[in-house]
């Protein structure tokens, strides 16, 4: 059975609050009904308990990887926290397909997401290093990213400034995945007699995109 995380950065988790959950539930209607044998985990990570690298980790890092010491010469904190982010990234691993649904925050991703993001770095579990440098181990999952925006990133001035979907992709892409086209809702705030259309043409694309997933093959 293949397994689907949904990954959700945002307090207003609720489809009728949030505009990211209405279209991400639409994405998930639909690959359920192209793969009804799928298991779909939800991930609300405003409800989770999300090891932060604070001193403890990055001491604790820092010791098993290059200063020779071993698990048990770890203090009490150290092993915690280095276990509780160990258990998460193999959750995470744990997963075939992903779905990441985020508002843009400030140009970038909530500070929450990038906290998650910070437990899968895991050398030697998620990527290893080679000569010709780092490369993602997690090669057997598809991702996509759903995004709702409510100024114009796509073109125009603000082009350049959009690093909550550029920082999505590239950590996903480091990792090995391979990451769909980013479904986007953009130009809610700007134009809100707009929004309905707006929200229809991302549904759209997210029905697209759901069964294009889903025809896609995992290989092990």
């Amino acid at each position: 059975m293949s397994k689907l995380l949904y990954i959700t950065a945002n307090p207003k988790k609720e489809p009728r609050l949030s505009k990211g959950a209405q279209i991400g539930e639409v994405f998930l209607e639909t690959f359920q009904t192209e793969q009804p044998d799928v298991e779909i985990e939800r991930m609300h990570l405003y409800d989770m308990e999300i090891p932060r690298i604070d001193m403890d980790l990055l001491y604790a890092r820092a010791k098993l990887s290059f200063m020779g010491y071993t698990f048990d010469q770890l203090s009490d904190g150290e092993r915690e926290k280095y276990t509780n982010m160990h258990a998460l990234a193999d959750w995470f691993i744990a997963a075939d397909y992903y779905v990441f649904v985020t508002p843009i925050w400030n140009l970038g991703a909530p500070g929450i997401l990038k906290e998650f993001m910070d437990n899968m770095f895991l050398v030697n579990k998620t990527f290893i290093s080679t000569e010709q440098g780092p490369r993602g181990l997690l090669t057997n999952r598809k991702a996509i990213h759903i995004q709702t925006r409510g100024g114009i990133y796509s073109t125009g001035p603000m082009a350049d400034f959009e690093m909550g979907d550029q920082y999505v992709r590239k950590a996903l892409t480091f990792l090995g995945m391979d990451v769909m086209d980013t479904i986007v809702a953009e130009g809610m705030d700007h134009f809100p007699k707009q929004t309905p259309e707006i929200m229809a043409k991302a549904k759209e694309q997210a029905i697209e995109a759901a069964k294009a997933m889903a025809k896609r093959t995992i290989t092990t």
